[in-house]
């Protein structure tokens, strides 16, 4: 995405290519602006095909009033230090995520958000120059696009703002510009809130209402987290805490969803697509601390009919030799425990 141009020579040392700090989260965050990073995410994704079987998604976004704060392992979601190194934000509304810490953000108006919808028309025009098999819109996490969404950041009071349908109207605009844009074999998802554990948010109706229209314009799976949207929010956090929403959505509105938030053991995921409480799931955390997540849990359940990269199949063989070691072992000493008859 482009189309940011910094006024202020305080911001210059940041920019390549035009760069839209505006859309950007933190520094850390990556982008798919200009051809040197095309460039880059097509190696990515060619070695990703080359080596194996598996697909890669691309997911675009834009930070709103979420944005210039500090990178995830600092103080998270606060501006950045230096205010001098901040830049300007936008959102549904000018309200600031921190009060009295946050800039305020300007409210998008008709010509930005017409400039914003091209941009992620280009962004998605290059995704599939570089080979991405799948997209996702980001409008989650009071991010710009869920800013519009939710009642507790949208205060507008023209066609944009006041109900659901109004509220939509924006990121629906966007995702169809994108869905036209992108070839109608490759899915396409959206990532949406489905609560902002916050009194006055989103309501279930509203949700609903979101996912149906983002279906009827071509959305094939919703990706549901939730929370994120204002600082004050109250989560039940538990395990597997969100994969009630993506039930609600997948059984009562009828669209394919993906399961994220606290799922972190294989049998889990196992429970969540076996009671259809959702199509898919996804995992964060769980990578980051095990890169071969999926591989263990192959070998566990002695899955062999996964993809494996010539390099690595005989770690994957030994692995699938141990779990079944292993499981044979649990079952006898389960037999052990069995209490007898009689007895």
């Amino acid at each position: 995405m482009n189309g940011f141009e910094i006024l202020d020579p305080r911001f210059a040392h940041y920019v390549l290519d035009n760069a839209p700090l505006e859309e950007l989260a933190t520094l850390g965050c990556t982008g798919l602006w200009n051809d040197v990073q095309e460039r880059q995410s097509r190696g990515i994704v060619d070695f990703v095909h080359a080596h194996s079987a598996t697909k890669i998604c691309m997911q675009l976004g834009h930070a709103g009033r979420k944005g210039s704060t500090q990178l995830g392992w600092e103080e998270a979601e606060y501006p950045r230090a230096d205010p001098q190194d901040n830049w300007p934000l936008y959102s549904a509304s000018s309200i600031p995520y921190f009060e009295a810490v946050s800039a305020v953000p300007a409210e998008l108006g008709h010509s930005a958000m017409e400039r914003i919808k091209n941009d992620f028309v280009r962004a998605v025009r290059r995704a599939e120059r570089a080979g991405f098999d799948m997209l996702e819109l980001h409008c989650a996490h009071g991010y710009l696009f869920a800013s519009f969404l939710s009642p507790l950041t949208n205060r507008r009071i023209d066609e944009y703002g006041g109900s659901i349908a109004n509220r939509l109207r924006y990121p629906l605009d966007v995702f169809q510009a994108m869905r036209k844009a992108w070839p109608a074999s490759k899915p396409m998802s959206v990532r949406i809130s489905a609560s902002d554990w916050t009194p006055g948010g989103i309501t279930e109706d509203d949700v609903l209402a979101t996912v149906r229209a983002f279906g009827e314009a071509g959305c094939d799976l919703v990706s549901t987290s939730s929370g994120q949207t204002v600082p004050e929010q109250k989560p039940d956090y538990g395990r597997m805490y969100q994969v009630q929403f993506a039930e609600s959505i997948r059984n009562v509105a009828r669209i394919k969803t993906m399961a994220v938030g606290a799922i972190t053991e294989p049998a889990q995921i196992n429970t969540i697509i076996a009671c259809r409480r959702a199509d898919l799931v996804a995992l964060g955390r769980p990578h980051l601390v095990d890169p071969y997540f999926a591989r263990h849990a192959a070998a566990w359940y002695g899955v062999k009919s996964q993809s494996t990269p010539v390099q690595y199949l005989p770690g994957m063989a030994q692995a699938l030799r141990e779990a079944e070691r292993t499981r044979q072992k649990q079952m006898e000493l389960q037999r052990k425990a069995k209490p007898r008859h009689g007895s």
